[in-house]
């Protein structure tokens, strides 16, 4: 067992406390390290020394910041086999996802850094005859990330990728369930001679280190990936001070089925979609909206799908489907779930319950005869459960599909390109998969409506958030 440190103004700290919280391996509950217990000291430590540094850093060419970034992504890829044994041990990624993860992470520091000569501002006509109007784009100042448990190392480059190419500083807490991989990145983050302050990290308990950054005066956009209930947390931190927040918040991605849809494509989309990281995915796929002509046919493809997937220990079973769900909590949640369905009517073709006593596995589970006013229609589930509705026709469906409180992805499977475009039209989502599984590309825009969130990450709009805008009315008077 190891135990990690915190990352702040350059220097590997244990923090104040002196107390630890354990981190486990989900696959085998056993505990593989610890981590410094965050205090609200340190976190006024780290926020301190990112306010510090963040007009030099601002100062730094774009170009020179994003020689950074490059180092920083070699690092990673340097570093491959150490970060995706960290995330199979202490998330229960397999080992094709971990690979995955690992390999994005690298290139998004790259993607993020080419942004170097892309910021860009504007000239605005004045309606005066000797007025310039300029707009210019600049750093917010002091970012705050706050990671999730799921994709932790990626969203250290989703977030501190963009928040250092627009010249913030960042103060970052990973998830207290998956810190080992964020403070492993700090090693990287030291070797490539990031100027003290730049990136800071503190470990702990999201309830006081979370709403410590959040509620600090000088940070200037916290950027939390998580449950509603945590944004909701987030806001009202960050609501005295009018912190500008960016949240990514839950999902209950409909997948809807046409008639004429490629069964055999629609079926393999919507088994990796469900099953990717055994479900815990905010834009997985959460429900299954099939049209009743091919319902049955359907189905009986879908169901021979997940009855082969292959469930166990991502660092033992090499060619795993699934490995655990993340927390003993979580694994009594869907349990809890799909008894639940059950009761209301559900009736389960496959999976419905707990793989093995030791780990937190779960099989994946398919539910047939359920109704659009079950719970587990509307409730995220975060888990390798998939429920199945019959739906008659367009219209209906598009109903069911937007009677949820959530709004980040949603998938349709057809042929007709007028069927496409008026779903296109008519989901209330941040994102629509036509004819493929859900799973955001890094230069698109990862956004939710709803209570999916506020704001977004990726590609030029991702990067934006960033940034602040300053107009300037410069009257020469040279007449």
């Amino acid at each position: 067992m190891k135990n990690l440190q915190m990352y702040i103004n350059g220097k590997f700290t244990e923090g104040r406390s002196g107390k630890w919280i354990d981190v486990l391996n989900p696959s085998t509950e056993e505990v593989v390290s610890r981590q410094p217990d965050g205090t609200v000291e340190d976190v006024a430590e780290a926020v301190d020394a990112a306010y510090a540094a963040q007009k030099s850093w601002a100062k730094i060419p774009a170009c020179e910041r994003a020689v950074y970034l490059h180092k920083m992504a070699d690092g990673i890829r340097a570093n491959f086999d150490k970060f995706q044994e960290i995330l199979v041990r202490e998330q229960g990624k397999t080992q094709a996802l971990a690979a995955t993860e690992v390999g994005v992470t690298a290139t998004y520091f790259d993607y993020m850094a080419e942004f170097a000569r892309r910021i860009e501002g504007e000239i605005i006509q004045s309606d005066a005859r000797n007025e310039t109007m300029m707009l210019f784009k600049k750093p917010l100042g002091v970012a705050a990330g706050i990671l999730p448990w799921n994709f932790p190392f990626f969203l250290i480059a989703r977030k501190a990728a963009a928040a250092l190419i627009a010249g913030c500083t960042i103060v970052i807490k990973p998830s207290q369930i998956t810190p080992e991989n964020c403070c492993e990145f700090c090693k990287i983050v030291d070797e490539v001679g990031l100027p003290a302050g730049v990136f800071n990290v503190v470990t702990g308990r999201g309830s006081l280190v979370g709403n410590a950054m959040a509620s600090n005066p000088k940070v200037a956009i916290v950027s939390l990936t998580g449950s509603v209930g945590a944004g909701t947390k987030i806001m009202e931190a960050a609501a005295p001070n009018i912190t500008k927040v960016s949240l990514e918040l839950g999902g209950k991605a409909p997948a809807i089925v046409f008639p004429d849809a490629d069964l055999e494509l629609a079926a393999q989309a919507v088994l990796e979609s469900r099953i990717g990281n055994s479900g815990q995915i905010c834009n997985n796929a959460e429900r299954l909206y099939v049209h009743k002509d091919v319902k049955k046919e359907f189905t009986d493809i879908l169901l021979k799908k997940f009855e082969a997937v292959k469930v166990g220990d991502p660092a033992v079973m090499k060619d795993a489907d699934m490995g655990p769900l993340v927390e003993k909590r979580a694994l009594d949640s869907v349990m809890e779930k799909v008894d639940r369905a059950v009761k209301q009517g559900a009736k389960v073709l496959c999976g419905g319950h707990r793989v093995g006593e030791k780990g937190y596995f779960y099989a994946a589970t398919l539910l047939d005869d359920v109704k659009q006013d079950f719970d587990i229609v509307h409730e995220e589930t975060f888990g390798p459960v998939l429920p199945i509705i019959e739906f008659d026709n367009i219209d209906q469906v598009i109903e069911w599909a937007n009677d949820v409180e959530y709004g980040l992805a949603s998938s349709v499977f057809t042929k007709d390109i007028d069927t496409a475009t008026r779903m296109c039209r008519e989901l209330e989502f941040g994102e629509t998969y036509i004819n493929r599984m859900h799973f955001e590309a890094i230069q698109g825009f990862h956004a939710g409506v709803k209570k999916s969130g506020i704001g977004g990450a990726d590609g030029k709009h991702g990067l934006e958030e960033y940034l602040s805008t300053h107009v300037v009315y410069l009257d020469t008077h040279y007449e």
